[in-house]
């Protein structure tokens, strides 16, 4: 491995770092000191090492078998947001919460992303969104270390931003993201922040152990919280009438609350919470006619098996 300044360690068990507890070890865990630390880094790396960068684990689902290569996380130099009139500037590792309330603090409007769970890296690689505004509505550009260690600023157009998805090439790693944002009254937006988080904690599992919503929507959008929001083609709404609403398989559940939420009810495996969610898409396409597609990203091995595990 390369010489760094930062933090690097092998065989790094990453289920304590997911919001799902569940995961193997990385071969590689790199905590860089700073873009510098990160660039180098990775221009030394040999190019047939595959690179994953990793978030705050919030959207994760990590194999049991751990990851192979090199996970790269990004701590508290990349944490650093700002705001100078219209444009909200925020590290790749800097919470979506904190940048919404920084930004309201300010008079800027940000407030989609106060319920979004996990970090600016990972809502630009998704375009996340709430409410019917999307990261890609308000994104300006990016700063990112290519695979290859090359430092590049690209616009948002360059990204190819769609719904939960985008162009950004594997390996690379996001650094900041400058948005665009409009102008508003601090204390409205703090009130219109605080709604949103009732609504939120109203319909969500807030307090289990879960990565979010599972599924995408295949009506291609998210929930607009507007009242005439329609519920036909949400994926919440399939899988209750699949009749999945609370459903089990070990320790992995379908909320009560809300059946696009993959639970860990107690001692899941990933495997366990891979399963049950491969056993709603194929329940839900018999139901609907509809093919699920996975929003919780899965990455990494699983274990070896001597015989396969009964289906859920």
């Amino acid at each position: 491995m390369p010489e760094v300044r930062g933090r690097l360690s092998q065989g790094r068990d990453l289920s304590g770092l997911t919001w799902l507890r569940v995961g193997g070890p990385a071969d590689w865990f790199f905590m860089p000191a700073d873009t510098d630390d990160l660039a180098a880094f990775l221009a030394a790396l040999d190019p047939a090492i595959p690179v994953f960068p990793m978030g705050v684990g919030s959207n994760l689902i990590v194999r049991d078998g751990g990851i192979r290569g090199v996970v790269i996380r990004l701590g508290r130099p990349f944490m650093e947001i700002s705001v100078e009139g219209d444009t909200v500037t925020a590290g790749a590792a800097a919470l979506d919460a904190h940048v919404a309330r920084r930004a309201a603090e300010a008079g800027r409007d940000l407030t989609f992303l106060r319920t979004i769970p996990g970090s600016i890296g990972g809502a630009v690689r998704m375009n996340a969104g709430c409410y019917g505004t999307y990261v890609a509505d308000r994104l300006h550009e990016v700063e990112a270390v290519t695979r290859g260690g090359e430092r590049v600023t690209l616009p948002a157009a360059e990204l190819g931003l769609g719904y939960r998805r985008s162009a950004l090439p594997e390996g690379w790693v996001l650094t900041r993201a400058r948005f665009t944002a409009p102008p508003g009254d601090p204390e409205a937006l703090a009130a219109l922040m605080e709604d949103q988080l009732a609504r939120r904690d109203a319909t969500q599992p807030t307090k289990e152990r879960t990565a979010g919503s599972t599924f995408r929507n295949p009506a291609g959008h998210s929930s607009t919280g507007r009242a005439d929001d329609t519920h036909e083609l949400k994926a919440w709404s399939l899988i209750d009438a699949a009749g999945l609403r609370g459903y089990r398989h070990g320790g992995a559940q379908m909320s009560e609350k809300h059946p696009n939420f993959l639970l860990n009810a107690g001692g899941a495996t990933a495997t366990e919470l891979e399963a049950l969610g491969e056993l709603v898409r194929e329940r839900v396409f018999q139901s609907s006619g509809l093919r699920l597609e996975w929003e919780v990203l899965r990455v990494g091995d699983p274990l070896p098996r001597d015989t396969d595990d009964p289906a859920p």
